[in-house]
């Protein structure tokens, strides 16, 4: 389980228990930067989530990470004392976003009629069925309900349904005058005394229940007959003879106000809801799971209704498949990317509310407009600043050390060719703010970050990896820089048969890898896939020789490779 769904349960106790506000996990935004999380994908989110929780809003900002936190990040965080985002890889609608209907799950022992009355009260068309500890034991629909009066021919059948003497007395609106109402009727069938006393010997067994007037005689024959019950129609008196007799004869006595022909049609609905509910096969939905996995479950099922379970096990309510079109989608601020490729699973399934990036545009749709801040600046850090400032907000020391973590970290301590005056500028006023010295710090930072011996190549690979969309190839391209040529050199060795392997195992049409000399200012670019000689020969010059090309100069991903690879395919297609 990833740390916002541990949030969300957390925040549904409290809102249980009457400590929360039932309101807060909708009006919760999270702020997330993409997979495969840099220094300034993490700053930036707690940074700007930070700022927008200044604000006088209806809204709580959650800043969120969307995969592992890398060592350099690692570093910046303990650095500081700022803790970990959570962790949200998916920003999927869940059940728990739909309008649950609370309809409260009833015992198993209730009658029939009240389940009815329950249903068209409330207007629904299913009842859940729960035990003391509200877990669930069955469900009984209208149509269970419309069957059981329809279909049941069987005089034996309410005592088979083991009905409780008190389901009985609430559905005629009886008293009982001899017995226990806490007893059931089990044994015997229902019979109305309709004939002479001769007659009706004929037809009454022992344990039967039998419904019949004010007759004496009636009452005295069904008693001797060895009754289990008398069901004394109109509210007729019974003499203390016959009460004296049936207590005797173990009998119990019933007197309803209803006649003989209502009592007759009602008795069946006294049965209890358990003898007819569905109790196999239940097709339920737990609060965590995706709507989109449970959309093709509930179009293959001809259910109204499905009932939803906590992580417990509990009973949450119902809902249907009218519900899954009201979902409330979660609230996104995106940071430091703008393209699907690079986002949490499911992103479109969000409501993006903004997006603060420094990256070319990428494909990102939205059902909506958006606040977009995109600048072509060397980090989002930088223009977190200047939001910072606009708004008038002051920056506590700690934010100040991510901010210019982010900024050192993405512009390659000023020697990227992102690196704007400007991020150097905010960087050292952050620094001031912040308590360091810009380039003594970030030779502390990237040592920290490159000790990468104790790491796998899987590891390795994917600490700064992101997926593009050039035209109709989809190309992966990843990232990790050093100050020790030695150390790449090393990492080289294990990272060219890895990246091969991630190649024939996924759907990638070339992936490249940038091992990047920080001092050097120079990439020895690993590559692997088919028409990979001929993009490096055109965008840089050089060849491929068993597997990797130097690039000197080059250091940046998004700056120089990226744009490079973009404008030698459109050359190469020409071409072609």
């Amino acid at each position: 389980m990833e740390d916002m769904e541990k949030f969300l349960e957390m925040e549904e106790k409290k809102d249980e228990a009457g400590l929360g506000n039932p309101d807060r996990v909708r009006r919760t935004v999270c702020v997330v930067g993409h997979k495969n999380p840099d220094t300034d994908s993490i700053c930036s989110a707690i940074s700007y989530a930070y700022l927008k929780n200044q604000e006088k809003s209806n809204f709580t900002y959650l800043p969120m990470r969307a995969g592992q936190i890398n060592a350099e990040t690692q570093y910046v965080l303990e650095r500081f004392k700022v803790e970990h985002p959570m962790l949200l890889s998916n920003i999927g609608t869940r059940v728990r976003d739909m309008d649950i209907r609370k309809v409260p799950g009833v015992r198993s022992d209730i009658s029939l009629k009240k389940a009815w009355t329950l249903m068209t009260t409330q207007n629904v068309f299913t009842l859940p069925i729960t035990n003391e500890e509200n877990q669930l034991k069955g469900l009984i629909t209208i149509n269970d309900i419309a069957k059981s009066y329809m279909e049941e021919y069987d005089s034996a059948i309410v005592a088979v349904a083991k009905t409780p003497y008190r389901n009985i007395l609430e559905t005629l609106d009886a008293e009982m005058i001899v017995g226990d109402p806490e007893d059931y009727f089990d044994q015997g069938k229902v019979v109305i005394a309709a004939a002479n006393p001769d007659v009706m010997e004929n037809y009454i067994d022992e344990h039967d229940m039998v419904i019949l007037g004010n007759r004496y005689e009636s009452q005295l024959c069904a008693i001797e007959m060895q009754a289990g019950c008398i069901v004394v129609c109109l509210g007729a008196p019974v003499s203390r003879t016959i009460q004296r007799l049936a207590r005797d004869r173990n009998c119990s006595i019933i007197v309803t106000p209803l006649d003989t022909y209502a009592v007759a049609r009602l008795i069946n609905q006294s049965m209890p809801v358990d003898f007819f509910m569905r109790k196999e096969s239940l097709q339920t939905f737990f609060l965590s799971d995706y709507t989109e996995s449970i959309r093709e479950v509930m179009s293959k099922k001809r259910y109204r209704d499905f009932p939803i379970l906590d992580s417990k096990g509990q009973y949450v309510g119902m809902i249907s498949r009218r519900n899954l079109l009201g979902v409330h989608k979660r609230g996104l601020i995106l940071v430091d990317h703008n393209e699907v490729s690079q986002a949490v699973d499911n992103v479109l399934d969000a409501e993006i509310l903004e997006i603060i990036d420094h990256h070319r545009l990428g494909s990102l749709e939205t059902m909506a407009p958006v606040y977009f801040r995109n600048q072509p600046v060397g980090c989002t850090a930088t223009i977190v600043y200047q939001l910072y400032k606009e708004k008038n907000v002051e920056i506590p020391k700690h934010i100040a050390g991510l901010l210019c973590s982010a900024i050192l970290s993405d512009t390659l301590m000023f020697r990227s060719p992102t690196c704007t005056p400007l991020d150097v500028e905010v960087a050292q006023r952050l620094a001031e703010l912040a308590g360091i010295e810009c380039r003594e710090y970030a030779r502390e930072m990237f040592t920290a970050g490159s000790d990468l011996a104790l790491k796998t190549p899987e590891e390795i690979f994917y600490q700064d990896f992101k997926r593009f969309e050039f035209g109709d190839k989809n190309i992966g391209i990843g990232q990790i820089t050093s100050m020790s040529a030695p150390e790449l050199d090393k990492i080289k060795e294990r990272l060219l048969p890895y990246i091969d392997k991630v190649y024939h195992g996924q759907e990638m049409d070339m992936i490249f890898f940038m091992l990047t000399d920080i001092m050097n200012e120079s990439t020895e670019l690993l590559c692997c896939g088919k028409g990979i000689e001929e993009l490096v020969e055109e965008a840089f010059k050089c060849g491929v020789e068993n597997g990797s090309a130097h690039l000197k100069g080059v250091v940046s991903r998004k700056k120089q490779l990226v744009p490079s690879f973009m404008s030698a395919m459109s050359r190469l297609n020409e071409v072609i």
